[in-house]
């Protein structure tokens, strides 16, 4: 009886929405409508967040970073390979990455992290990355037409022009000897020589400075292009070596090597400040975790910091939100057998008098995993005192 008092409402709700959709006045365009309507009242978004009514358990707390500023379409072909996916399985076909499987298809976009072509870049538009906290950001070369993505810096709009300093830095040519690589090459057969300008003159003062501007500042091989006189732009989005970042910058997207790629601070709201930096050795940077190490003053960094802060604020809801993402449940240790985990076993819920730990016995709250701390970091980031 219950049973049939709960259906009662839906069949009846039915065969309202069916009369609706059957009426000359409720056309197919009209229903369109009608459903966006609905849809979007459904939702919130303020800019910061999207939210859900509560038409279900999930949605009630289900909360995601604001995306209307972002491209509604798909991404540039071109520019995206196919993602195949494993399912957590090596080439054996054994699981070696649990939790891992289905989900929907993706396609991984291609991000220019090395940033190496010059020349003023116009942002097209802002994307979202499946594969990625951060956002992208789609640009076209101003002068050549090429297009390419790059991680959107938070304050990035489009139409924007974003740079890149990079060739800047290049292999320093061997030169020859007995040349002198400062002095003038000898002027052709049948030119006449030109008179130095006056003293005090507009043209002597440009010369002075043009002079001034086109000086080398080698750094282990690699120096900067001579008369590269116009000092980078600090603008947001554009990139340059370490070694032209003024002292106290806040910047993302860091390279480790000279002209490699960036691989530090990277995901969504990370940022690291410049400490240190001079035209040659190495510069030091602090990152978020108040980790502070050295890196090649020819590493790229990217000025401002990543964007979509808000992204560690989401919170998905349900657990089909995870499944979509390609995430499949886990399994706690105390409800396994002991022959399954360190923390299975027993009657009732107790894992042995053990410290947490994982399935191949590493301890997992606070216990050192790392071998060895590399030479470049000049202080690791604050731990609690009791570890």
């Amino acid at each position: 009886m219950l049973a049939l008092r709960s259906v009662l409402p839906r069949v009846a709700a039915f065969r309202l929405a069916a009369a609706a959709g059957r009426g000359p006045a409720l056309g197919a365009a009209s229903r369109v409508a009608v459903a966006s309507v609905r849809g979007m009242a459904n939702t919130a978004d303020d800019g910061q967040f999207k939210t859900w009514k509560p038409l279900a358990p999930t949605l009630r707390h289900r909360r995601m970073a604001s995306r209307k500023d972002l491209h509604k379409g798909g991404p540039v072909r071109e520019l995206t390979v196919a993602k195949r996916r494993t399912g957590g399985r090596n080439n054996t076909g054994r699981i070696t990455c649990r939790h891992r499987g289905g989900g929907a298809k993706r396609r991984i976009r291609l991000v220019d992290f090395r940033r190496h072509v010059p020349g003023p870049q116009e942002v097209v538009r802002l994307e979202y990355d499946p594969g990625r906290s951060a956002h992208i950001a789609l640009i076209r070369h101003m002068e050549t037409g090429a297009l390419s993505y790059i991680l959107a810096a938070a304050g990035l709009k489009p139409g924007a022009v974003v740079q890149s300093y990079m060739d800047r830095v290049l292999p320093q040519k061997p030169q020859a000897e007995g040349v002198d690589p400062g002095a003038a090459a000898p002027a052709p057969e049948g030119s006449a020589a030109e008179e130095p300008p006056a003293e005090g003159s507009a043209e002597a003062e440009q010369t002075r400075g043009e002079a001034a501007g086109a000086q080398d500042y080698s750094s282990e091989g690699l120096v900067l292009k001579a008369g590269d006189r116009a000092r980078p732009s600090l603008d947001v989005g554009n990139c340059m070596p370490l070694k032209l970042v003024p002292v106290g910058s806040t910047v993302h997207n860091i390279g480790l090597h000279p002209l490699g790629r960036a691989q530090l601070a990277r995901s969504a709201g990370a940022w690291a400040q410049v400490l240190y930096t001079a035209p040659t050795g190495l510069a030091q940077i602090k990152l978020m975790s108040g980790e502070i190490r050295r890196v090649p003053v020819d590493a790229c960094a990217t000025l401002g910091r990543v964007g979509n802060p808000n992204h560690k604020h989401e919170k998905l809801g349900g657990a089909g939100a995870r499944r979509r993402r390609g995430w499949r449940p886990t399994v706690r240790g105390t409800a396994m057998n002991t022959n399954d985990h360190p923390h299975g076993g027993g009657r009732g819920k107790s894992k042995g008098n053990k410290h947490p730990r994982s399935p191949w016995g590493k301890l997992a709250k606070g216990g050192k995993t790392r071998p060895k701390i590399s030479h470049m970091v000049v202080r690791g980031r604050p731990r609690r005192s009791d570890k």
